[in-house]
């Protein structure tokens, strides 16, 4: 468990100071181009994914972090749980863990997540495929941080390691 619990506070630590450095050298809202398609662009979010509750007035921050708070107990304490050769379960907890803590961190201490990736296609498409129109259209992802990646990426490998278990032992 020793080795999992560093690795959480590591990722955590790295979540974290990628935000800071972010807030350090971009400005507001004003993108900056990483790749084509890749954007840094610094944002902060009161609410969940996809701005959820972003504009709920306040009370959504200790509702978040309450949840939040919660979700990693429990994840902490399923970790502690595990079997030596639960390894990919523990691993996807810990990424899942991780992201927990970075954003929840951002919600106690600054009251918001700071976000700062931004992806995005151009097309001559809308967004959404059904509809279409001559103009150039540039579709955004939601901004997002280092803390969701983690969450994305444990979510996924949790997912996966479910349906193998679950494949091995012949139940869907």
């Amino acid at each position: 468990m020793r080795k999992w619990l560093l690795s959480i506070g590591l990722l955590t630590a790295f979540d974290q100071a990628t935000k800071r450095l972010a807030e350090t050298l971009l400005s507001y809202a004003t993108p900056v181009e990483l790749l084509p398609s890749v954007n840094l662009m610094l944002t902060y979010n009161q609410g969940a994914a996809f701005s959820l509750l972003s504009e709920a007035g306040g009370w959504q921050r200790w509702f978040f972090v309450f949840l939040a708070s919660a979700i990693c107990i429990y994840i902490l304490r399923w970790l502690s749980q595990l079997k030596p050769d639960q390894i990919n379960t523990a691993r996807a907890l810990v990424l899942i863990v991780s992201g927990g803590l970075g954003n929840l961190i951002d919600r106690i201490v600054f009251a918001q997540v700071t976000d700062f990736i931004d992806i995005y296609y151009s097309s001559t498409a809308q967004c959404l495929p059904l509809f279409f129109s001559w103009a150039q259209i540039s579709c955004h992802w939601p901004t997002f941080n280092v803390a969701d990646i983690l969450i994305c990426l444990g979510t996924g490998l949790l997912f996966i390691q479910i349906l193998r278990e679950n494949r091995a032992h012949g139940t869907d």
